[in-house]
């Protein structure tokens, strides 16, 4: 049955950013297709509860509160669901972000955080987890990178080169990595979480970047856990080093971001 190949029975799945949103999405949809997932973010309380959904779907979960930002709390996490499960087969690096700010009034130290948080965490948290990954000979990664990393569009220095350069570390590792681990990436377009409230809150700017939406609509989590899903699963089996696009099919930004003329 075709649909058997999208089943992930018995692996054990990494998120981190779990606590809600798109990482919360991703780990319960790995949960219901069959996998184990170990839940990682700050807020203790948001990663508990989506293993409590884990838990509910009847599989079995952990919450890992991670600042991947440090390097000893990542090496942490990939311990801890190594000791709980006993192996690791799928790695979700959902954790990022960055707010918009024009170029010139981005700092150095702004612009190497936003790329530390975006693609390093990524990089560092893939390199403590590929030998286990490598040991289930099937294994299987998934960046959660963003449309703001392919698409030019003013307010976006760091955040859309960092994403640019995760989508590219995502091919690089594929080539490195395979066959036994396969690493895929998503560039997503605008989703209705909470890190879109700053501007979806706005009832003019929401319908400007729905109309500017050829699906006329905003993004919905499921619409990036099915992706995640589908990546992480067998049915993508023969897929690795690609960056797939889902963003209800925009090719120009859906606004834009003012800045100051030199």
């Amino acid at each position: 049955m075709i649909l058997d190949r999208f089943r992930v029975d018995g692996k054990v799945a990494i998120v981190t950013g779990a606590g809600k949103g798109i990482g919360a999405g991703s780990a319960l949809a790995l949960a219901e297709a069959g996998a184990d997932v170990v839940c990682a973010a700050r807020t203790k309380e948001d990663i508990e509860s989506t293993a409590d959904k884990a838990h509910r779907l009847g599989r079995r979960a952990i919450a890992v509160p991670t600042d991947v930002n440090e390097r000893d709390q990542l090496e942490n996490l990939v311990r801890a669901a190594a000791d709980e499960f006993g192996h690791i087969d799928i790695l979700v690096n959902n954790a990022g972000g960055w707010l918009p700010r024009e170029a010139m009034r981005t700092s150095e130290r702004s612009f190497e955080e936003a790329f530390h948080f975006n693609v390093t965490t990524a990089f560092l948290l893939t390199r403590f987890c590929a030998p286990l990954l490598a040991e289930s000979g099937a294994g299987a990664i998934v960046n959660i990178s963003s449309r703001a990393g392919s698409m030019v569009q003013p307010g976006f220095a760091a955040y859309g080169t960092a994403k640019a350069a995760l989508s590219f570390l995502t091919r690089n590792l594929a080539s490195e990595f395979a066959p036994k681990v396969r690493v895929n990436a998503i560039e997503v377009g605008s989703v209705a979480t909470s890190a879109l409230d700053y501007v979806a809150d706005n009832e003019e700017i929401r319908d400007h970047m729905i109309t500017n939406t050829p699906m006329a609509r905003l993004g919905e989590v499921d619409d990036i856990a099915a992706c995640v899903l589908y990546l992480a699963s067998p049915a993508a089996s023969w897929i690795t080093g690609k960056v797939f696009e889902v963003d209800g099919g925009i090719e120009h930004p859906q606004l834009t971001i003012p800045t100051t003329p030199l």
